[in-house]
């Protein structure tokens, strides 16, 4: 076993044990904020607040009733769901210290999948639906969903090191 596998079969990280209720404090949030922070390559989000960079992933019940049932995703909802699932990565990867990498497919009707892979280890597979509609009701619910993923994929590497360590 290699180093690096011996330390993710070890105990995890602080990060993943702490359970705090401020969404804003989660380990997955901060990543995700970090993602959108990274995109902003000319400075205009300098002055916008974490809040106001995340106003685009909660949706309302409201909201989400006046949207069609069927629709084609616009290219910044694809944008900001794979802003979603590179920020999970990225929390995965902080934990482990295992590189994730990222693979989307999704149809122009906005059906899908994204996985996450270490290695040779498929620690994020998702099938993907509706995505013209995807978002949460609240910022609670967001870091929830991130924060499970996240915990679920480095649960999958503990149980098989040897496979996401895969040279």
């Amino acid at each position: 076993m290699s180093a690096t596998a011996a330390a993710v079969t070890a105990t995890p990280t602080d990060a993943t044990t702490e359970t705090s209720t401020d969404p804003w404090e989660s380990a997955f949030v901060k990543e995700l904020v970090k993602q959108w922070r990274a995109q902003d390559t000319h400075g205009a989000w300098e002055g916008k607040d974490n809040a106001t960079l995340l106003a685009p992933y909660i949706i309302s019940k409201e909201q989400r009733r006046e949207m069609p049932i069927i629709g084609d995703p616009d290219p910044e909802t694809l944008w900001r769901l794979e802003l979603f699932y590179n920020a999970i990565g990225l929390a995965i990867e902080r934990q482990t210290g295992i590189m994730v990498s990222p693979m989307m497919k999704m149809s122009h009707e906005g059906f899908g999948k994204m996985m996450l892979t270490a290695s040779r280890l498929v620690v994020v597979n998702k099938h993907l639906r509706d995505v013209h509609r995807f978002g949460f009701e609240t910022m609670e619910k967001l870091a929830a969903e991130g924060e499970k993923q996240v915990a679920a994929a480095v649960e999958m590497i503990q149980k098989f090191p040897e496979v996401a360590n895969w040279e």
